[in-house]
């Protein structure tokens, strides 16, 4: 895997369950550390667009062709609006990744998507359907899944785009970028 790899690092703003509206951010890195663009988006809190949303983001970038990987930090945004990564992955033609810091409780988030949702099986299915993969990192473990790559380009992906500590770089500066743009300055772990 080439070392300069441009990343598309994407992740939510903060939100209250009240809101419309979350702002999502994209910050394509050159691998490690970067930062070539930043473009944005809205999704709707607890909604069903996050996918169409991404795809139009990206699609409508001038930047779409040097997109070598979309990183995703989890697999919803705005609370449960969740990604349908392999509908992501075939509308792009782009690899597609999540990452996690903390195993999901698949339990937990059945209890609440069924209190929540009508379709909460539908989106339990897309949270579910591929396996994630623990990857060690300096600090602690990181879980990743993804599709367009092998679980040896998968931990190699993570591994040039991880400067310190466990989220890789990409990941981290959109969730910065994201929380400054609605918060004033940004703050939460990153």
């Amino acid at each position: 895997m080439k070392q300069q790899i441009r990343i598309l690092g994407i992740d939510d703003s903060p939100f209250e369950f009240g809101d419309g509206r979350s702002l999502v951010v994209g910050v394509l890195m050159r691998a490690p550390a970067y930062i070539e663009a930043v473009m944005k988006t809205e999704v709707t809190v607890d909604g069903s667009d996050a996918t169409a949303q991404l795809v139009g983001m990206v699609s409508r970038s001038r930047y779409r062709e040097q997109i070598h990987a979309i990183m995703l930090d989890g697999i919803a945004l705005a609370g449960f609006n969740v990604v349908d990564i392999e509908s992501l992955h075939a509308s792009l033609g782009i690899p597609v990744v999540t990452v996690t810091r903390d195993p999901p409780d698949y339990g937990r988030i059945e209890v609440a998507l069924r209190k929540h949702f009508d379709d909460w099986g539908d989106r339990l299915d897309l949270i579910k359907r591929l396996d994630l993969v623990e990857i060690e990192t300096p600090h602690k473990p990181l879980y990743a899944c993804g599709l367009g790559l092998g679980p040896a380009e998968l931990r190699e992906l993570v591994g040039i785009s991880t400067v310190r500590g466990v989220l890789p770089e990409p990941v981290r500066a959109a969730h910065l970028i994201a929380s400054a743009m609605v918060r004033g300055e940004s703050r939460g772990r990153s």
